[in-house]
Formats: C-alpha cells, sequence, structure tokens
C-alpha cells in the first residue's frame, strides 16, 4: 500500500501530520511533505486515521 497526496485539495491544516507524524509533516509554508509514501504494518492504523481526519479528503490509500 501507498499513501497518495492530491496537492490541489490539500490546504495544509495538518491534521495527518497530528494523528501521522512519521508519515507526514506540514512545513512553516503549509505545504505538505510526504515523509513516507509505504506505510508500515505498524503505521497503518495511525495513517488510515490522517485519512480520515482530512477535512479536504486530499490522502487516500492505493493497493500496490
Amino acid at each position: 500500500m501507498r499513501i497518495v497526496v492530491d496537492y490541489v485539495k490539500c490546504t495544509g491544516l495538518g491534521m495527518c501530520e497530528a494523528e501521522a507524524p512519521d508519515n507526514f509533516e506540514v512545513g512553516d509554508n503549509g505545504s505538505l511533505q510526504l515523509l513516507r509514501q509505504c506505510p508500515s504494518a505498524e503505521q497503518l492504523a495511525a495513517v488510515q486515521a490522517a485519512i480520515d481526519s482530512c477535512p479536504t479528503e486530499a490522502l487516500s490509500l492505493l493497493e500496490d
């Protein structure tokens, strides 16, 4: 599985970083950085919580 970010929809609110800081980071300029594209099994629950909490629906998981 890999994380997909729609950067057009992303507004940099940081909900994803709050839920899964090992995978997401919002910079000082408000731009989202994807720290790890493929979450480990241990990170999957936090990544799913980040996806669910995104108010702009900019995040998704894609099965490879």
